[in-house]
């Protein structure tokens, strides 16, 4: 069992940048990682993932403002926002998935909130 805790979180004006964090509680060197988003009502959205192997990919709404890396040695996973804009605004969710073993955690969750 691994557990993903996000933070970094908070209110922004449009423009402004917020770095997220997911700390795991084991090793996630070998699991592909994603970030995602979803608002009320709405279905979850897939922002940015990273593999094991180090591809990248990110949805095409956030290409070449938002950034995902990893650091496997603290077992984190970082997602840099920059340019943030209002429609940016959602819970923002750390998933992690092994390629080979049904193994997928899911974090608690950090509102990220982009003011006009």
């Amino acid at each position: 069992q691994v557990q993903l805790v996000e933070s970094g979180g908070g209110l922004v004006q449009a423009g402004g940048s917020l770095r997220l964090s997911c700390a795991a509680s084991g090793s996630i060197f070998r699991f592909n990682v994603m970030w995602h988003r979803q608002n009320p009502g709405k279905q979850r959205e897939l922002v940015a993932a990273i593999t094991s192997g180090g591809s990248i990919n990110y949805a095409d709404s956030v290409k070449g403002r938002f950034t995902i890396s990893r650091d496997n040695a603290k077992n984190t996973v970082y997602l840099q926002m920059n340019s943030l804009k209002p429609e940016d605004t959602a819970v923002y969710y750390c998933n992690v998935q092994h390629p080979v073993y049904d193994r997928n955690y899911w974090g608690q969750g950090t509102q990220v909130t982009v003011s006009s």
